[in-house]
């Protein structure tokens, strides 16, 4: 639930590194412990981000509305596999949580019930960056991992669990989740309004040879423009952008960009959540600034 404000880390670091003495991360790749229980507090995740959120996706891409579909499978299939691969969750929560929160709250129960079976069961796997295949395939060759392909059969039911509960609650109660909200999804900047429509964009420093230049170009526009940017840095996933003046924000138009979620959590301080691409994103736009 601390997903939102980025404080997660806070709170995983007592479980995964040596705050109080717990270090599962550390002491799992170190082959040191107990089998079965150490790498308890990073099993659990695996089915969760390599199954359960793609299930969800594919309930959104289900549910989206028919001439949306196109451009929500888009968002939703990238942002699925990245879970699946490296277990990067962010695009894919962020592209739900905010329009639909009654969901992100059924998917923290489901993290955690995914947490405790896998802990009650002993069956333990680790990871280096996050619980996506790539680190499970990887923690499976250490000695104190405990039936790890176990993890895999959770999987699938959590696959199936998400699936069926997400689409159930997004028909019943008429979620606007992707590919549901024609106000995100509809929404289109001016063509050329990098160049013309918004104060501080010139046509020169506006470059469109490649998405990375379209992307950056658009979601300045819904920044205000480059005279509204104070500041642009980024993280793993996010722009972290500071702006003069958050009245000129139009979170519309950032995600039309393909944007995954618009963040404030400051006065004049904005996160958008654009993905893994968010390096070449980000110097673009300073480039373009």
């Amino acid at each position: 639930m601390l997903i939102p404000t980025g404080l997660h880390h806070a709170l995983n670091s007592v479980f995964w590194f040596d705050t109080v003495g717990i270090n599962d991360i550390g002491n799992f790749w170190d082959n040191e412990g107990e089998r079965g229980i150490t790498g308890r507090y990073q099993a659990g995740y695996f089915p969760i981000m390599m199954f359960g959120l793609p299930g969800a996706a594919l309930a959104m891409y289900h549910t989206a509305k028919t001439q949306f579909k196109k451009a929500a499978g888009s968002i939703l299939l990238a942002s699925a596999l990245t879970a699946f691969l490296t277990g990067v969750t962010e695009p894919l929560e962020f592209s739900f949580m905010f329009l639909a929160p009654l969901l992100y709250v059924v998917h923290a129960a489901l993290t955690g019930l995914s947490l405790f079976i896998a802990a009650s069961f002993e069956w333990t796997a680790g990871f280096g960056f996050s619980a996506g295949l790539i680190d499970f395939v990887l923690s499976t060759q250490v000695p104190i991992a405990n039936q790890p392909y176990m993890l895999i059969l959770q999987g699938l039911v959590f696959f199936v669990l998400y699936y069926v509960i997400f689409r159930v609650i997004i028909k019943v109660l008429d979620l606007k989740t992707p590919g549901r909200d024609d106000s995100v999804l509809a929404a289109e900047a001016p063509t050329g309004a990098g160049v013309e429509g918004v104060e501080g964009v010139d046509e020169k420093s506006s470059s469109f040879d490649d998405k990375y230049s379209k992307k950056a170009d658009q979601i300045l526009i819904g920044l205000g423009g480059k005279e509204n940017i104070d500041t642009i840095d980024y993280c793993t996933t996010r722009l972290r952008i500071n702006v003069m003046d958050e009245a000129k924000i139009d979170d519309a138009i950032i995600k039309s960009a393909g944007a995954h979620g618009v963040i404030r959590p400051g006065r004049n301080n904005v996160h958008v959540v654009v993905g893994t691409e968010v390096e070449h994103v980000a110097e673009e736009m300073k480039r373009l600034v």
